[in-house]
């Protein structure tokens, strides 16, 4: 059977602790062998790549331009080669972002072999402050859009995932999950934790996690604790191009009381129908 592996991870650029943190990440890392990762607020500057730091040999990787000062931004990377790449830079998107957060989208084609074939991998983390919901569906349009746009004519499965700053009855989140419209368009994803864990909260920021509520960031003392990080599949008129055969939180357990970020990650196993369009067994 030909499964993806999935994930994606706030690495939480050098904050905390960074040598325990990284080196909770490379043994996760290691042991998960995934195909696919999407990063947020990586630090990529001159020499220094934090995904590769990350991950080590075997991959291929896309950063995103449009970075922060301290070249913090979203990347990509793919076991199999990259082809074409696009990106929106969000920040400008009604209301201006405080700090200049590096919010936006990393669209990469990947070269994934059949039967798999070619396929779009979508980095996307919106607006965070709990106010820009409305920035938040501006944002997700604007991605959702670019993703139509590229699959003209183009690969068949798109896999949308990311920090997207946003609980799952908000309504960017009802938007890519096809609940509600808005600005006049609609798509739909399946939503690979909702797939494979109904009802469950699933929280990926979380008063569990020590460096949420009394980390260096120390925002958030007062935090109940949010499901924000996703791994969606878009769908064709009939489900998911991709079946979900599994989803889980990534890194949401201390290794020797380091915990590997704020934010716990999200990893899915997909695979492709059968081609008279059966789910594996």
């Amino acid at each position: 059977m030909h499964v993806i592996r999935v994930a994606t991870q706030n690495i939480w650029r050098h904050h905390e602790d960074w040598p325990r943190r990284r080196a909770v990440l490379r043994q996760g890392f290691s042991a998960l062998e995934p195909d696919l990762v999407a990063f947020q607020e990586a630090l990529v500057d001159g020499d220094y790549e934090q995904p590769r730091d990350v991950l080590g040999s075997g991959y291929h990787f896309a950063h995103q331009q449009a970075r922060e000062d301290d070249g913090s931004g979203v990347s990509i990377a793919s076991r199999w080669p990259i082809g074409e790449m696009r990106e929106l830079d969000e920040r400008e998107r009604v209301r201006p972002h405080p700090n200049n957060f590096n919010c936006g989208t990393l669209v990469a084609e990947i070269r994934a072999p059949e039967p798999i074939g070619p396929l779009l991998f979508v980095n996307h983390i919106p607006s965070w402050p709990l106010d820009f919901e409305l920035e938040r569906e501006v944002q997700t349009v604007a991605a959702a859009r670019l993703v139509d746009e590229m699959v003209d004519d183009g690969p068949a499965h798109v896999i949308l995932a990311g920090d997207m700053d946003a609980e799952p009855d908000a309504a960017s989140m009802r938007f890519l999950r096809g609940l509600q419209s808005l600005d006049g368009t609609s798509v739909r994803y399946r939503d690979a934790w909702d797939a494979t864990h109904p009802g469950e909260p699933g929280h990926t920021f979380s008063p569990e996690n020590p460096m949420v509520t009394t980390g260096e960031q120390g925002d958030w003392a007062l935090e109940l604790g949010r499901r924000i990080d996703y791994i969606f599949v878009r769908c064709s008129d009939h489900g998911p191009t991709l079946d979900v055969r599994s989803c889980e939180r990534l890194f949401d357990e201390p290794v020797d009381d380091a915990w590997a970020s704020d934010h716990f990650g999200v990893t899915a196993d997909l695979s492709p129908l059968l081609p008279d369009g059966r789910r594996v067994p």
